[in-house]
């Protein structure tokens, strides 16, 4: 069955994303990138170096098994800082995809939306397409579409934290209002929660420590992958109403006492 989703005129077969930090070794990534199914894997520009020969260099071998590399801004604290990261990634890998990070702090690592929104214009403007990174706000999410962003990514808990959905309602907001791509990023911790964030109509998921971190993290993989499309078949069956009381399933006429 074909449920393909679009970022600006670009079409994916996969509703899925992949990080590719923190793995046991390379080849495990490869493994578990090859077993999500994915399309796109994001590196951070600042955690890798394009120039480090064929190799060792994870571009190279990410491109060579046929992904799509989103540079990401991981690590910047600033607008300055994000809007140069994304600009040496442009010339590096001639690719005018971000996905935009601007921190607030090491504790947290939750967005400084702020910042974001100062770095998400001006990259929009000099001809980026931009995939920020951003809480769960719906009025902050709204205000990055209006900027131009081609979808909008908030997180559904802290980043690498796995605590799943702690915000439902305003991802549900979110996907009522917005008219562009509504791709969770960061807090995910198994396919449960995949599953949830995709039934709650979610386009898709960007995740890297629920794989990675998992005991086997190709089996996560294929485990997330089949998530996935559990949680988004179930969005396109829509659910039964909640109801507060029961309500027998079984038929009651003809009964012997009757």
């Amino acid at each position: 069955m074909s449920d393909t989703w679009t970022i600006k005129g670009r079409e994916f077969n996969s509703r899925l994303l992949l990080g590719t930090a923190m793995y046991p070794s390379r080849e495990v990534m490869l493994d578990a990138l090859k077993a999500s199914g994915t399309q796109v894997a994001t590196v951070a520009l600042r955690r890798v170096k394009p120039d480090t020969g064929k190799d060792v260099n994870l571009y190279k071998v990410l491109r060579d098994a046929g992904y799509l590399i989103l540079p990401n801004t991981a690590g910047c604290f600033t607008a300055e800082d994000a809007v140069l990261t994304a600009q040496l990634a442009r010339e590096a890998l001639e690719t005018n995809w971000v996905k935009l990070e601007v921190i607030a702090d090491h504790d947290t690592l939750l967005p400084d939306t702020e910042q974001l929104l100062v770095a998400a214009e001006r990259l929009t403007k000099d001809g980026f397409q931009v995939l920020p990174y951003t809480n769960d706000d719906p009025i902050v999410a709204r205000k990055l579409e209006q900027i131009g962003c081609p979808a909008v990514m908030p997180l559904a808990a802290p980043i690498g934290s796995g605590l799943g959905v702690r915000n439902p309602h305003n991802l549900v907001l979110m996907r009522d209002t917005l008219s562009v791509p509504l791709i969770v990023d960061a807090g995910v911790g198994t396919a449960s929660d995949v599953a949830i964030v995709f039934e709650l109509g979610c386009d898709a998921v960007l995740l890297n420590s629920a794989i990675a971190k998992a005991g086997d993290p190709v089996r996560m993989a294929r485990a997330i992958r089949h998530a996935a499309v559990g949680g988004r078949e179930a969005f396109l069956a829509r659910r039964m109403p909640r109801r507060l009381y029961a309500d027998a399933s079984s038929p009651t006429e003809g009964l012997p006492w009757q």
